[in-house]
């Protein structure tokens, strides 16, 4: 399972007059006179106010209105027979559009095909609204190069005109191109920061990235108008990626107070009992929608999305297809499909899908993205592996392959044998060197700027060592980290909130390794102590909010680590297996634990409390002068002995006045107060820093040795850590020291062939196999010295032909080479059967 950030500016909000709505989108007209009481009562959602006022108006413009009000409260046939006789006097006008756009959104498209070509044919094109309308009419068609045509020349006719330019955003956020939607809307908020439309629009273009700030835009939205469908919808989507569903169908329930027949309501609303497993339900929900629109895919389209959303991949194909077999031009569906098999590991099947939607519909950006990463798959080296398809970059597979496949395999083994639980393969692994092919793989989209790996179940991708600089992040953890959601998502058919799986693949990092999973626990315990931890309850709300996911991880962590302590490990695997059978947390928290989720925060609270004191006391800190003086930090220190801050500033200004023995005492001490401080805040680093200074070489690897302990990430201290211990002979911590380097870098050359050599010193033929071919695979600079080293290490694992053609490739490269002749001579004699 698994966070991106586009261009977001948000307006302070106040009433405006822009007249709006469809079924399915926020059309737009011009506004009129500023004190236009019927306009007024449109854009407040007062639908029954403006039929009053304007029942006995018959000129266009009042006609037009009142068969939008209409359609907003689903009176469509209402609607209709107001449009039809405008309409046919008039095929070109905005009562022609509405029709056509009414005929399309009630299934009637052979209609709705000639209504929209006749407003194509025949509308004026002289005013700016005249080329909105054309844009509306040749985006309902399909037609969505015209239609960008039309917009852009609108907009030159009316720059920054919010009607406009919103109905253009539209355009490019229905392609998922949310940079240039943002380049519309802003404009657009400019000029009338109450446009309702165009405030949804916003929430709706920030939603994936930011849902929390989403969520704020669309309710300053129904702030100004209450009876605005899509914004009511959009959080009720928002709730639901949460797991409010509650809160989501009170939403929805608003939605259909004000349009009982609004088809994506209906669809949302029948999406919810598709996930609560109430198919009855669904089924007569979708057949309700179907007798509005006997073509409207889109009913099982939403609910495979929101399938897809909550991991049930499997059922999400199941009812895209639906979708597709009722709608067999519906591209989004198509497109979706191909996205839902992605994440199933079907890769020829979604290529089939998204082909479909790229014929239909090229301008789609997360299709376009997808097509092409396939392409790059594609050439991809796949290595099979008991239950594992590995495919990695031509360019990093002969180094990588050493490295992921077993470590995916051990982890596998581990954690199915733990959790007694053998997971469906086989298991699909894809690991790419750029981090935007990573993220087009898990969402279609570049970005995704904060996630490093994503796991659907039979899925996983991530981060090749060289997506980020090396010491940003260690792939291995984040490896393991996914193949732990491999087991917990398939041990709950794909049920598991996210809360839970995240918080048990971060537990399992740190069982792992004890370095691992560890880099939030100081500002974990800062966040405590500032009364920032959510409770249990709103926990999966924490990983949509940019500000609060990090500490959402490590937390999540937490909260397994006290259930595992509390109740057992075989009362955990009754939990994951609750969510399997359609339980929601608290049932499954009843069954699994015999406890409350009252109870067990009360517990989890205890726990935290306890194991946190002592960091939390070493976090406090009195008021530090911005300059202070050394005489100042010592009485400062003296009065304040447990503080982590007073003895680094201490500590710091020690060093500076040349006092290097006090200063690595006072770091000593701090090191004492905050030992799970990491990064620039590790006390060991200017420890290390000091001690090389002194040329205190022994001490400068014990507090090297110190740091890496705590920072998984660090392979420049690892580095460093290296280059100390080699000349001091002692090969245990030097292997200790390159096999980490190794880990973080297997592209780095001088730690391969020193743990190649390690293996071979302790007849690890197997070990030394690997990190020969690596260092040969990254480039070692003495290639016939990497052969002759990788021949020597099959050759000790017992693989003479492997060990013949490698010391071949030695002499091929440096034929007098004498150690390439002598281990040839030995392979040869080994082959006839002699001593070896």
């Amino acid at each position: 399972m698994t966070e991106v950030s586009t261009r977001q500016r948000f307006a302070a909000v106040s009433l405006a007059l822009l007249i709006a709505v469809t079924i399915s989108s926020s059309a737009q007209v011009a506004p009129q006179v500023q004190d236009d009481p019927a306009a007024t009562a449109f854009n407040r959602g007062q639908y029954d106010q403006v039929e009053r006022l304007l029942s006995a108006a018959t000129d266009a413009r009042s006609t037009l209105l009142r068969a939008r009000a209409h359609i907003a409260r689903g009176r469509y046939a209402d609607a209709e027979k107001l449009l039809a006789g405008p309409a046919a006097s008039a095929p070109g006008s905005d009562a022609a559009l509405e029709l056509g756009l009414l005929q399309r959104d009630l299934g009637r498209r052979p209609e709705a095909a000639r209504t929209l070509q006749g407003v194509l044919a025949r509308s004026a094109q002289q005013t700016a609204f005249d080329l909105l309308r054309l844009a509306r009419a040749a985006r309902a068609l399909g037609r969505f190069q015209e239609a960008n045509g039309f917009f852009r020349g609108a907009s030159r006719l009316a720059p920054g005109n919010p009607i406009i330019e919103t109905a253009w955003g539209e355009l490019f956020l229905e392609k998922y191109d949310r940079a240039n939607a943002m380049q519309s809307f802003q404009p657009a908020l400019k000029a009338d920061p109450s446009s309702v439309p165009t405030l949804t629009a916003v929430a709706r273009a920030t939603s994936e990235d930011n849902p929390a700030a989403a969520r704020q835009v669309a309710e300053k939205a129904l702030a100004i108008n209450p009876n605005y469908v899509p914004a009511h919808l959009l959080v009720a989507e928002l709730a639901l990626d949460d797991g409010r569903r509650d809160a989501a169908r009170a939403s929805i329930r608003k939605a259909l107070e004000v349009n009982p027949s609004s088809l994506e309501a209906r669809s949302l609303e029948a999406a919810v009992a598709a996930l609560e497993d109430r198919t009855a339900d669904f089924e007569a929900m979708a057949a309700a929608v179907l007798t509005i629109n006997p073509v409207y895919g889109e009913v099982y389209r939403v609910a495979g999305d929101r399938m897809g959303r909550a991991y049930r991949f499997d059922e999400a194909v199941a009812l895209t297809r639906r979708a597709i077999a009722l709608d067999p031009e519906h591209t989004r569906a198509h497109a979706d499909l191909g996205m839902h098999l992605l994440r199933t590991g079907d890769e020829p099947g979604a290529r089939r899908a998204l082909e479909t939607s790229f014929k239909a519909d090229p301008y789609d950006i997360v299709t376009y993205n997808l097509l092409a990463m396939l392409d790059a798959v594609d050439t991809f080296e796949t290595i099979r592996q008991g239950g594992l398809i590995v495919k990695l970059h031509p360019d990093e597979a002969a180094v990588m392959r050493e490295h992921v496949v077993p470590l995916a395999q051990q982890a596998l083994e581990t954690l199915s044998k733990r959790y007694q639980f053998t997971p469906a393969g086989p298991i699909l692994i894809e690991m790419f060197p750029k981090h935007d092919d990573f993220a087009v793989r898990t969402l279609g989209l570049p970005g995704f700027i904060g996630a490093l790996g994503a796991c659907f179940g039979r899925v996983v991708t991530l981060d090749s060592p060289k997506a980020r600089p090396p010491g940003q992040f260690n792939w291995a953890t984040t490896l393991w980290h996914e193949m732990a959601h491999v087991i917990t998502l398939q041990m709950s058919n794909n049920r598991l909130p996210r809360w839970l799986s995240e918080g048990i693949s971060v537990f399992e990092e740190r069982r792992a390794r004890d370095d691992w999973g560890r880099e939030m626990e100081v500002s974990f315990a800062q966040a405590l102590d500032a009364g920032r931890i959510l409770k249990l309850r709103d926990l999966n709300e924490g990983f949509n909010d940019p500000r609060t996911i990090s500490l959402t991880y490590y937390q999540a962590s937490l909260v397994v680590d006290h259930l595992v302590e509390t109740y057992g490990e075989p009362a955990l695997w009754r939990f994951i297996r609750s969510y399997g059978e359609g339980l929601e947390t608290e049932e499954a928290m009843q069954r699994a634990f015999g406890a409350t989720i009252d109870q067990v925060q009360t517990s989890f609270d205890a726990t935290l409390q306890r194991d946190y004191a002592a960091m939390r006391r070493a976090l406090k800190s009195p008021e530090i002068p911005a300059t202070p003086t050394l005489e100042q930090m010592k009485e400062l220190a003296a009065a304040n002995p447990d503080s982590f801050r007073v003895q680094m500033e201490l500590a710091q200004a020690l060093h500076e006045a040349g006092e290097a023995d006090a200063a690595i005492e006072a770091l000593e001490r701090a090191s004492t107060l905050l030992p799970a401080a990491n990064g620039d805040r590790n006390p060991n680093a200017l420890i290390a820093l000091i001690a090389t200074e002194q040329g205190d070489t022994a001490r400068a690897i014990e507090a090297l040795e110190a740091l890496v302990e705590v920072d998984s990430t660090d392979v420049e201290s690892a580095r460093r850590l290296a280059a100390l211990v080699l000349p001091t002979g002692d090969v245990a911590r030097t292997t200790a020291a390159y096999e980490l380097v190794a880990e973080l870098d297997p592209f780095d050359v001088q730690a391969q062939s020193y743990v190649g050599r390690a293996a071979l010193q302790r007849n690890d033929g197997a070990r030394a196999v690997r990190a020969f071919r690596s260092a040969l695979a990254a480039g070692a600079p003495d290639k016939a010295g990497a052969h002759t080293d990788l021949a020597e290490a099959h050759f000790r694992a017992g693989q003479l032909g492997e060990a013949k053609g490698q010391v071949l490739s030695a002499l091929e490269i440096a034929p007098s080479f004498d150690r390439a002749q002598d281990l040839l001579l030995r392979i040869v004699e080994a082959q006839a059967g002699g001593p070896r």
